[in-house]
């Protein structure tokens, strides 16, 4: 057998990436993780591993309750059971995620299917699976109502009954709880003009020649951080910033 044209290790990611079959080596590199995402490089000798040989390579014991899972190029979620075997040289998938659990949640991030081994999933495991663009954010599918942005420094329950569904879609604003003439009220934009301002305070009237309407703000982001604002002017507000709104009706 002519072993000069083997290589050492063969990338399996750099294979899919560009294009090619995967050439003869003695080792072939994939990428491996448990619950957290964090990805490491194992390689394992044969092109058509076993399950049980892909945990083994991670230094795993498999006989310990994991299940493993290979991620498509489509994003998918491939059950991979410890005795079956996963071809590298056709499959397009180079990443691989192991849980040590007795039950999968089932969930699905832009309408590809996810197994997931553990009763909650992090936001930040959300955001590497999603990878959304710049300006993007991943929100829970709420049925019947908004959907729910998911910030990567919380947890979400897998446990409610039926299928989670996530998607990604520009991040929406923050919102800004401010109090206009007594009233808590929330906006999505620090920058409040002083027209804006007036048909918070007096929602659906209809500007006229007689009435004239005259502003104080006080806590707002802006300098100075209280005082009075023109017509035509406008406020940094924040969290608790108060704004009164008095109108005048001349005759």
């Amino acid at each position: 057998m002519n072993t000069e044209n083997i290589n050492d290790i063969e990338d399996v990611g750099e294979a899919i990436r560009e294009g090619r079959a995967l050439r003869s080596a003695r080792a072939y590199r994939i990428l491996f993780a448990q619950e957290n995402l964090a990805f490491r490089a194992i390689e394992v000798n044969d092109p058509v591993p076993l399950g049980r040989q892909i945990l083994i390579a991670a230094g795993l014991r498999a006989n310990d309750d994991y299940s493993l899972f290979a991620i498509l190029e489509t994003g998918d979620f491939e059950d991979l059971r410890l005795d079956e075997t996963f071809d590298l040289r056709g499959r397009g998938a180079e990443r691989f995620v192991a849980f040590q659990t007795d039950r999968d949640f089932k969930l699905t991030i832009n309408e590809s299917q996810v197994s997931w081994g553990k009763p909650a999933i992090s936001g930040s495991a959300l955001y590497d699976l999603a990878k959304p663009s710049d300006g993007d954010a991943v929100f829970m599918v709420i049925r019947g109502g908004n959907d729910r942005q998911i910030e990567p420094n919380e947890a979400v329950d897998l446990t409610a009954p039926g299928v989670e569904h996530f998607i990604t879609a520009p991040k929406r604003k923050p919102e800004i709880d401010i109090v206009v003439n007594g009233r808590e009220v929330q906006v999505c934009d620090s920058h409040q003009t002083f027209e804006q301002l007036v048909a918070i305070a007096y929602p659906g009237e209809t500007p006229a020649p007689e009435i004239v309407y005259s502003i104080t703000y006080r806590g707002v982001a802006s300098k100075p951080h209280s005082g009075e604002l023109a017509a035509g002017g406008f406020v940094e507000v924040k969290n608790g910033s108060v704004i009164n709104v008095s109108r005048t009706i001349q005759s």
